[in-house]
């Protein structure tokens, strides 16, 4: 079987790492300065780190700068999300050299400009999928966005390349992630698809791994890590397959 591959997750607001609980503002933990904790990450093992700023996504400031050093600080892949609407974000993320954006809320409210962004820029953009039930969330999880299997067959027909699917509801919560969720989404497309939200124990990320045969490839792990209830280690031993 081919391994899981796990994604520590550095989310910043503020200029500093942080957990939210559901996506919701001034929730959850600070843990120190960002470009620490994604070296921590690497130096444990981690082959990817996904790097997000939280106050684009929220549409409040932004991170850029700072994200831009984290990437050139280190030597493995970075998947960059929060905030990448239009050409010019779009360009300065990619310009940090990270390994690919993550793009969410204009894959919603700006269909042809993302139509476009795939066209040129392929393997190098996911689009996140935010999910409530089978609705899906925009603008940092604040606004409704309409039909998750609508817009996955849309982005599907458009040749998207891949997608991090999110419970909104699991997120930073540690009840463990919405397998059948994402089981239902693999089976209604052929690209790989990158799990976030609720992995809670090694035994969660097992169950993620189980669905490697389906279409996972990777699990988003942010709060579980960083509250200690297994080690990056541990986890990379868990599901290397």
């Amino acid at each position: 079987m081919t391994g899981l591959t796990l994604l520590p997750a550095v989310d910043v607001t503020e200029g500093h790492a942080v957990q939210l609980v559901q996506g919701v503002a001034g929730s959850g933990g600070q843990y120190g300065d960002p470009v620490q904790a994604a070296l921590r990450w690497q130096e444990a093992g981690a082959s990817w780190i996904h790097l997000v700023d939280l106050d684009a996504a929220f549409g409040r400031g932004s991170n850029a700068d700072l994200l831009g050093q984290v990437v050139r600080k280190l030597d493995v892949s970075v998947e960059m999300s929060g905030g990448i609407r239009d050409d010019a974000s779009l360009s300065r993320a990619l310009a940090t050299g990270c390994a690919r954006v993550n793009i969410g809320t204009a894959a919603l409210e700006n269909p042809d400009w993302v139509r476009s962004v795939i066209a040129r820029h392929g393997d190098r953009v996911a689009v996140g999928l935010d999910v409530r039930g089978t609705r899906l969330a925009a603008r940092g999880w604040t606004a409704e966005g309409g039909d998750l299997y609508e817009t996955l067959a849309r982005l599907d027909a458009e040749g998207c390349a891949r997608y991090v699917v999110t419970d909104v509801l699991k997120d930073g919560t540690l009840r463990g992630p919405n397998l059948d969720l994402l089981t239902a989404v693999c089976a209604r497309t052929g690209a790989p698809v990158v799990a976030s939200g609720g992995v809670s124990s090694l035994a969660d990320l097992r169950a993620i791994a189980s669905l490697v045969p389906v279409g996972v490839e990777g699990a988003i792990v942010g709060t579980a890590l960083y509250e200690g209830a297994f080690s990056l280690a541990e986890a990379l031993a868990e599901v290397a397959g």
